[in-house]
């Protein structure tokens, strides 16, 4: 089994800063593709940023300059660095990640999905 467990949310006002963190541990062969993901009230999830175990990354057209987005391969973590921050950003991230685990049939790649953390934009 695999986990992903996210920290790092809060409250922070307008132009503040944030940093979140996604770490990844089970049975795990490799970590692959990892992901942040947003989801705000009434609204759908979105792709925020993803990086490869390479450490080509892309980003969402909202938040590129702003944001960063890095790993730590050897802990399976994920980062991502969150700046200037406005009140649209404000929702809940969730980390992605592609994980190859043991099966009975060979190596697989699942995608899993962290808890969620909560990102509040405010004065």
């Amino acid at each position: 089994q695999v986990q992903l467990v996210e920290s790092g949310g809060g409250l922070v006002q307008p132009g503040g800063s944030l940093r979140l963190s996604c770490a990844a541990s089970g049975s795990i062969v490799s970590v692959n593709g990892m992901g942040w993901y947003r989801q705000a009230p009434g609204k759908g999830r979105e792709l925020v940023a993803h990086i490869i175990s390479g450490g080509s990354a892309v980003y969402a057209d909202s938040v590129k300059g702003r944001f960063t987005v890095s790993r730590d391969n050897p802990k399976n973590t994920v980062y991502l660095q969150m700046n200037s921050l406005k009140a649209e950003d404000a929702a809940v991230y969730f980390c992605n990640a592609a994980v190859s685990v043991q099966t009975a049939y060979g190596i697989k790649e699942y995608s899993y999905w962290g808890q969620g953390t909560q990102v509040t934009v405010s004065s």
